[in-house]
């Protein structure tokens, strides 16, 4: 990174994003012992080369990354050495770096997969202190001069190099370029201080945002407003206070506001939730928790690191990490999209509006009402509650039969091991063999259930897919991931059983944990999800979801956890319209955040003119002059995806694209496991180790085309083919 260290054992926030990098990051001062008493042993891993989950102590993992830290930056220095007299970079510095990452690599990942897993065993203090530690360290090669110059050497020579050891030199000047390595001077001081400063106003930016959403709190009384609630969410609401006596508490925490705003009846209650969540952060609810300075300070940094480096603006920096390449293909992407929304979210405006009034609503809708009789309209129109449909998802038959199709499509094995240590009785293991041989070739672990007080609850991302280990060819080892969930627990007498949304969660995470588990680059740092572009890492978890919508795949996966009963017909022939339901909508909200996005990081524009310049052009309902919600946008402005947001579109919109080709298998004479094959063979054998456009273009012989997506949605019934 583009900061200088200290060299005591105070570790320093990273001020500048490192690329690819892991996307939880805290803002804190920590201390921690370079080494620990236990350091030169060999304690983390067993026998059997997994780690040793059921011996691991926070101290043993501090004193492991202390070690292994230390000797990374000791190692880099030493290769640095060598770079002079190079006269093969891949041998003489690729290749000793790879063998570096491996252990550190093992250890950060062991202490995450406990931090998510099992917070007990490792507290959110402790993880940051071997976070902060091991990023430090790993960073080192991408701030080293010596090794940024020999891999811009090694691609001027003029040799034939493979697509990986392309991609491996443009990471590593990428990554230095982006780090101010070719800065001198002046301008590299100024960048240092920008980047200071920028971190710390994100930092103050997050604190605020938490402070605003606990700060919020409306008590209940009336038992008759919970009438339709969900019990999880009733429970939420209770706390420490008994579920069925209450009082229950709303507050505007994701897990509880937005599942409340779809299910509380009464529309004062809704419009005081709502107002207080647009507002928080703003001068109408508590000035010493405003943040539109601190906004407008970042984005200042932001445009003033961006002119530094020689880019006209942040989004333009943010280009060179994605597969869109520039703001104009990601404009004319999202202006495609809304050439068809904006009518149909109209349309579906107006039938919300006349479907509430038939059922006395006799005022005009407000944002408030939306989720509300949203909800309502899609149980109306095809019979579906998430709550209810539960039942027909026992999670060991989903479990069983997603399995099933990767084996088909992928022509693999996925085999549970026993006797392997994990972090809790519940956490399962897997070896992942492939047909042709009768070692696995890869691993991972599956943690499926909450804990209440030992994991950490994210209400829109039920799920994480941690990569504990990658593919490298010079160390001979083998992917390893943990799969770690929230789903609801079995109780004694019924298994778990999953809503529709969590299955959806589980194979999207499944999907993109494939991409990891079944590369097969031969480098660590472009193999599986490492160095993919980011409006493309989502793409393989998207892509396993959508055979969800395939009746067969939805016939096997499901059925009643008592009577064995498939899932009613009317329900699974509904799936598809569920999904289409308000999509017009729905999408346009996308796109108007995504486009707020980049206008905000392209543009000098106060962030509220932007606001009222941008809305009505992708909203139907008016804009309310009080609503603040850029100031609360933690996602871009304080977090990593800052000219990145419309990545999650521009995934959805490739995934789309993929699975058109498995449909189009299923009309033609082509067999679906022949285009599984080719999938395995591109998008999740390459990983990083060949651009997404060109790995696009080996899969479907074209360039991607917003189609698909839009005729998921139900929307491609306006386009007018060219």
């Amino acid at each position: 990174m583009a900061l200088s260290f200290f060299r005591s054992n105070i570790i320093v926030r990273h001020v500048k994003r490192q690329l690819y990098q892991n996307k939880r990051n805290a803002g804190y001062l920590v201390l921690i012992p370079e080494i620990g008493e236990d350091a030169d042993k060999n304690i983390l891993l067993s026998d059997n080369g997994l780690p040793e989950f059921n011996d691991i102590t926070i101290e043993k993992c501090i004193a492991a990354i202390s070690k292994q830290s230390m000797e990374y930056e000791s190692g880099v220095k030493q290769i640095e050495q060598f770079t002079q007299n190079c006269k093969n970079a891949f041998i003489e510095i690729f290749q000793p770096l790879e063998k570096l990452d491996s252990q550190l690599e093992l250890t950060w990942g062991m202490a995450k997969a406990l931090y998510l897993g099992n917070s007990s065993l490792m507290p959110t203090k402790s993880y940051i202190q071997i976070h902060e530690r091991a990023h430090k360290a790993r960073s080192s090669k991408f701030n080293s001069i010596p090794i940024y110059q020999a891999a811009v050497d090694e691609k001027n020579r003029l040799k034939k190099l493979t697509d990986e050891e392309q991609r491996l030199l443009d990471k590593y000047i990428l990554e230095g370029k982006l780090n101010g390595l070719d800065i001198k001077g002046i301008k590299r001081e100024r960048l240092n201080n920008v980047l200071g400063s920028l971190q710390k106003e994100k930092q103050i930016f997050r604190e605020k945002v938490n402070a605003a959403n606990k700060l919020f709190t409306n008590t209940i009384t009336n038992p008759d407003v919970l009438r339709e609630f969900p019990e999880s969410l009733i429970k939420s609401m209770a706390g420490n206070n008994d579920p069925n006596k209450g009082p229950w508490q709303v507050t505007l925490q994701p897990h509880i506001y937005e599942p409340f705003m779809q299910y509380c009846p009464d529309r004062s209650l809704r419009w005081n939730a709502w107002q207080a969540n647009v507002q928080k952060c703003s001068n109408y609810i508590n000035k010493e928790l405003e943040t539109s300075s601190n906004l407008e300070k970042i984005r200042n940094f932001r445009q003033e690191q961006a002119t530094i480096l020689g880019f006209d603006n942040f989004v333009d920096m943010s280009m060179e990490t994605k597969m869109a390449g520039s703001i104009e293909n990601v404009y004319n992407m999202l202006d495609s999209f809304l050439e068809t929304a904006l009518p149909m979210q109209e349309v579906e405006i107006e039938l919300l509006q006349r479907f509430a009034h038939e059922r006395g609503f006799d005022v005009k809708l407000e944002h408030w009402d939306i989720p509300y009789w949203q909800r309502k309209q899609k149980w109306s129109l095809y019979n579906f509650d998430e709550d209810k449909i539960r039942e027909y998802f026992p999670l060991p038959r989903v479990i069983s039969n997603l399995f099933n199709l990767c084996s088909k499509l992928f022509n693999i094995k996925i085999i549970e091991r026993s006797g392997v240590h994990t972090w809790h009785k519940d956490v399962k293991f897997y070896d992942v063999y492939d047909d042709s041989s009768n070692l696995p070739v890869a691993g991972f672990y599956l943690d499926p259930y909450a804990r209440q007080n030992e994991k950490i609850r994210v209400y829109d991302d039920a799920g994480w897919h941690i990569s504990v280990r990658n593919k490298c060819k010079t160390t001979s080892t083998t992917p390893l991931s943990a799969l770690i969930f929230n789903f609801q627990a079995p109780d004694g007498k019924n298994q778990s059983l999953l809503s529709f949304n969590e299955v959806s969660v589980l194979f999207r995470r499944f999907g993109h944990a494939l991409r990891h588990l079944l590369t097969k680059a031969n480098y660590s740092e472009v193999a599986g999800l490492s160095n993919v572009e980011w409006d493309a890492a989502e793409v393989c978890g998207h892509v396993m979801t959508h055979w969800l919508y395939d009746p067969h795949t939805i016939q096997e996966i499901s059925s009643h956890y008592r009577s064995d009963e498939p899932l009613p017909d009317d329900i699974m022939k509904n799936l598809q319209n569920v999904r289409r339901h308000m999509s017009g909508y729905e999408l346009c909200r996308e796109l108007y955040l995504s486009r707020l996005d980049l206008e905000m990081h392209s543009k000098k524009t106060f962030w509220r003119d932007l606001v009222r310049e941008l809305w009505p052009k992708y909203n139907v309902l008016p804009f309310d002059k009080y609503d603040s919600h850029p100031l609360s946008f933690s996602k871009v402005i304080s977090e990593e995806w800052g000219a990145a947001y419309y990545c999650h579109l521009w995934s959805r919109m490739i995934a789309a694209d993929i699975y058109s080709a498995f449909e189009e298998a299923r009309q033609g004479e082509q067999d679906i496991v022949t285009v599984g094959k080719r999938y395995r063979d591109t998008f999740l054998a390459h990983g990083g180790s060949c651009h997404p456009s060109e790995v696009f273009r080996r899969f479907r012989g074209r360039d991607p085309s917003p189609h698909a997506l839009l005729n998921n949605l139900g929307l491609s019934k306006i386009i007018v083919e060219e």
